[in-house]
């Protein structure tokens, strides 16, 4: 039998007894743009040396990033892996965000219903990587339902199949004040990079522990 039923914000509380999650690491929106594509299957790590070398050769300036020629940006980003389709996804965007100026305050006014499907409309941006755009760059409280929160969830006793599933299941967090909104997923996505099997779990204050949603 559980010990407690866990609303989302009670979650939340829980997880931040870990301190603050530090998320996301970056020194401007632009960067945040970059890793949330280059972090696609593989880890921060590997992210980490690519923009070494993008903040070294362009300071993460849209511009600069705009005009890389595809195959110089390759070079740049080889460390993060799949350095052909990244490189199109990043150029893409930041196409994208040049016939917009660059203006990054402007587009978050358009309202997340529309702004979401033009991030999935672009190549390469799956719906971890617009969620995480929306969350960080674009200041939309979302839900980010990328593995470790679906890994933590399940434990939790809601096992969802898909992405789509655990998100149509989370729109509670769409209204939360936008630093909650960031920080729960970067508490949970500290939590997972600690707790990774279920004998971790068990062992762990969420034990016995059952999310209502």
């Amino acid at each position: 039998m559980p010990l407690a039923d866990l609303s989302l914000t009670t979650l939340y509380h829980e997880l931040a007894q870990q301190g603050p999650s530090g998320w996301w690491p970056a020194d401007s929106k632009y960067e945040i743009l970059v890793g949330a594509i280059l972090v696609q299957n593989t880890n921060w790590t590997n992210v980490a040396k690519s923009l070494a070398n993008l903040r070294t050769s362009t300071d993460f300036d849209p511009a600069k990033l705009a005009a890389m020629p595809q195959a110089t940006l390759i070079e740049q980003i080889r460390p993060s892996g799949f350095y052909q389709n990244k490189s199109r996804a990043l150029l893409a965007l930041f196409a994208w965000l040049k016939r917009r100026n660059f203006d990054l305050t402007a587009i978050a006014q358009t309202p997340l219903d529309q702004l979401r499907p033009k991030l999935l409309a672009l190549p390469g941006i799956c719906q971890e990587t617009a969620d995480a755009m929306l969350l960080f760059v674009f200041d939309h409280p979302v839900f980010v339902a990328d593995t470790y929160a679906r890994r933590l969830f399940a434990w939790l006793g809601q096992p969802t199949a898909t992405y789509s599933a655990l998100k149509a299941k989370t729109h509670e967090v769409d209204a939360w004040p936008l630093h909650d909104a960031q920080e729960l997923h970067g508490l949970i996505d500290n939590y997972g990079k600690t707790v990774k099997d279920p004998m971790t779990f068990a062992a762990s204050s969420l034990a016995g522990m059952q999310l209502v949603l």
